[in-house]
């Protein structure tokens, strides 16, 4: 298992090494050429060209069935799962095979107003709670990976602190 990181705006990288470390697991991080990612034994760095959509297409490669993808992206974490990788938000919510498909038309119908002209909200500001989510939420996705929980995607029921409700991700 590794985690594979969506960096270039990822405001929970502490959390990530901090659990990743405590349970021997690499993490690859994944950033267009403009956002600073610095690499050690046990950090990779995969370098993309600046183009749009690069990182999220080089993440959504990367993944395998045993790995756990954070990202703030939709489309990221739809392709991920798709890959039978587990996809977490960068405020601790779990993605699933119950919930993307209501994400990702979320998704849409918010581009479709933006390029009608329309405006839409966009995400709150990151806070400390959000980071604390996050970590508790990574640490239970690999605290509960076993060799025989995999390629199976997380599923974590409404209520549960790592599905937030009405998180835009």
């Amino acid at each position: 298992m590794r985690i594979l990181v969506d960096a270039d705006a990822c405001p929970v990288k502490a959390q990530i090494l901090r659990v990743a470390r405590r349970h021997g697991l690499e993490v690859w991080l994944v950033a267009c050429l403009a956002v600073e990612a610095t690499a050690a034994p046990d950090v990779h760095v995969i370098r993309v060209d600046t183009g749009p959509q690069a990182a999220d297409i080089a993440l959504a490669n990367a993944a395998r069935a045993d790995d756990v993808v954070v990202t703030g992206d939709y489309g990221v974490a739809c392709m991920a799962l798709g890959r039978r990788a587990r996809a977490l938000s960068f405020r601790g919510q779990v993605y699933d095979d119950h919930n993307i498909e209501g994400l990702m038309a979320t998704r849409h119908l918010g581009a479709r107003i933006r390029r009608g002209g329309g405006r839409t909200r966009g995400p709150k500001s990151f806070s400390a709670a959000d980071g604390d989510r996050f970590e508790e939420a990574l640490e239970r996705l690999v605290g509960a990976v076993t060799p025989t929980d995999l390629p199976l995607a997380a599923a974590e029921g409404p209520g549960d602190p790592a599905t937030p409700a009405g998180d835009p991700g």
